[in-house]
């Protein structure tokens, strides 16, 4: 209980410190990074490895580009919904990058560690929708409070 809260006093504080320009920039940092190991993948570990840890790897880089594409919209809506985006790309972090380190190090006990950014990235997503309830019911529309961050 007091894990989630420091976690939400964190998120608060990063809410308030980072504006929607930088979410955004992270956001298009890791879309972008996920087509260059998405193309990786196809064609550099393709016969290197396995068919199922080469769709391991995949899983890590679909997933990496919707919390990129994620980040980008919570910097359009800017305002409260920047609550969400270090849940978001810390999970995203977490979840592919476990997988992109267990398929290239073939270290099978790093699948373990996925579940944990699996589940801060639904925490994210949580947040989201929580925080843009939250600003709605304040009066404020997320669009016009894209400026505030």
């Amino acid at each position: 209980m007091a894990g989630a809260a420091l976690a939400a006093v964190a998120a608060e504080a990063y809410a308030r410190s980072v504006n929607s320009v930088l979410t955004a920039r992270i956001g298009a940092i890791l879309a972008g990074l996920a087509v260059a190991f998405g193309a990786f993948g196809a064609h550099g570990l393709e016969g290197l490895v396995t068919e199922a840890r080469l769709g391991t790897f995949e899983t890590g880089v679909r997933y990496q580009m919707y919390h990129g594409l994620g980040l980008l919209l919570v910097s359009v809506l800017g305002g409260r919904a920047l609550a969400a985006a270090p849940w978001l790309l810390a999970g995203s972090v977490i979840f592919s990058g476990s997988l992109y380190l267990l398929v290239l190090t073939d270290t099978g006990w790093l699948g373990a560690v996925a579940p944990i950014g699996g589940a801060t990235q639904i925490a994210g997503w949580f947040i989201l929708a929580l925080q843009v309830g939250r600003q709605a019911r304040a009066g404020g529309s997320p669009r016009a409070a894209r400026t505030e961050g």
